[in-house]
C-alpha cells in the first residue's frame, strides 16, 4: 500500500482485503477511511465499533486502529500530512482557520462512536469519495484546488451530522506555546524531556511527534534541548557564583565530570575554560 513522504502532502488509495493486511498500528499522518462494501469491527483505540457499507471513520496520529474484516471489504483511503491544509490556507473558510481540519480529526467522540448520516449524507459522502476517486485517476489530487474542496465538504457532513446527534463539535489542536513551555520548566529534569514522556504527556504518538516538532520549530527537538540546555548552562557559567558540582547537580547530571563532558562536546572546551573567558 503507498504511503506519504516528505513529498507529498495528499493520497487518496483503493484496495480491498479479506483480512487487513497490517496488524495494530499508527501513523505520522491522518487518515480519512471510507467503506466503499464490506463489514466487520474496527478496532480504535481500544474501541470496538461495527462498521458496514457507507461508514466513515477519520484517524489521526496519535490514534491506533486496525480492522478485524468479517465480509470482504473494500476501502478508500484519503491520507494527508499536517501541511496539506496548512499550504492551502488561502482556500479555506474562517471556520477551518480557527478550528483546523487536524484538530477536528482529534476528537475522541469521532474514536467512540460510529456516525450515523442520514439518507441525503450518505449519498452526497458516496457521490463525493467517486468524484475524489475520479480525480485521482486524472491529476496530482496534492495540487487540486476541487479534490480540497471535496475533502472540506466530507468535514462538513460529518459536523452536520454530529450536530444532529447532539454531539459536541469541538476539536484537540497542539498547543506549540504549552509544549515550549513545558520544555523550559522540567529542562533541569532529564527523564522528563524525553520523547516518549512530552508525547505521552500532550498526547502525541511518539513516532509522530519528531517529526511534527522539526516542521512547527524548523529544528530537531534533540538540537533544541541540547541548545537550550546549554545555553541556560552557560548563563551559570557567565554568573561565576555556583560551583560546578552544583549546576551539575541543578541539570540532573550524575556529576561533575558527566557535566564537564557534555558541554566540552557541545561547545568544545571544559567548563573551567569556558568560565575564564
Amino acid at each position: 500500500m503507498p504511503k506519504l513522504n516528505q513529498f507529498k502532502t495528499l493520497m487518496i488509495d483503493e484496495f480491498e482485503d479479506e483480512k487487513f493486511h497490517l496488524p495494530l498500528h499508527s501513523h505520522t499522518y491522518y487518515e480519512i477511511i471510507y467503506i466503499k462494501k464490506g463489514s466487520g469491527i474496527h478496532h480504535l483505540n481500544n474501541n470496538l465499533l461495527p462498521y458496514k457499507t457507507g461508514d466513515l471513520f477519520v484517524i489521526s496520529p496519535e490514534d491506533e486502529h486496525y480492522f478485524d474484516i468479517k465480509k470482504s471489504t473494500r476501502f478508500f483511503f484519503i491520507k494527508f500530512t499536517d501541511s496539506y491544509f496548512n499550504s492551502k490556507q488561502n482556500l479555506t473558510c474562517d471556520e477551518f482557520l480557527i478550528h483546523t481540519p487536524e484538530s477536528f480529526m482529534r476528537n475522541k467522540t469521532l474514536k467512540e462512536t460510529v456516525l450515523k448520516l442520514d439518507d441525503p449524507c450518505k449519498t452526497i459522502l458516496k457521490n463525493t469519495i467517486e468524484n475524489i476517486a475520479a480525480y485521482n485517476c486524472n491529476t496530482d489530487v496534492s495540487n487540486s484546488p476541487i479534490v480540497f474542496y471535496q475533502i472540506l465538504s466530507i468535514f462538513g457532513l460529518i459536523k452536520e451530522t454530529m450536530r444532529g446527534l447532539n454531539l459536541v463539535v469541538t476539536g484537540n489542536s497542539i498547543d506549540n506555546e504549552q509544549i515550549t513551555s513545558y520544555i523550559h520548566q522540567h529542562i533541569y529534569n532529564p527523564k522528563l524531556v524525553q520523547i516518549k514522556v512530552i508525547a505521552n504527556h500532550f498526547n502525541i504518538a511518539e513516532t509522530y511527534f519528531s517529526a511534527y516538532f522539526k516542521r512547527t520549530f524548523a529544528i530537531s527537538y534533540r538540537d533544541y534541548i541540547h541548545n537550550l540546555r546549554t545555553t541556560l548552562i552557560e548563563k551559570r557559567f557567565h554568573n561565576n557564583q555556583l560551583p560546578i558540582k552544583q549546576i551539575a547537580h541543578e541539570f540532573g547530571f550524575t556529576d561533575e565530570s558527566h557535566l564537564s563532558n557534555y558541554f566540552k562536546k557541545r561547545k568544545n572546551m571544559k567548563p573551567t575554560d569556558y568560565k575564564k573567558l
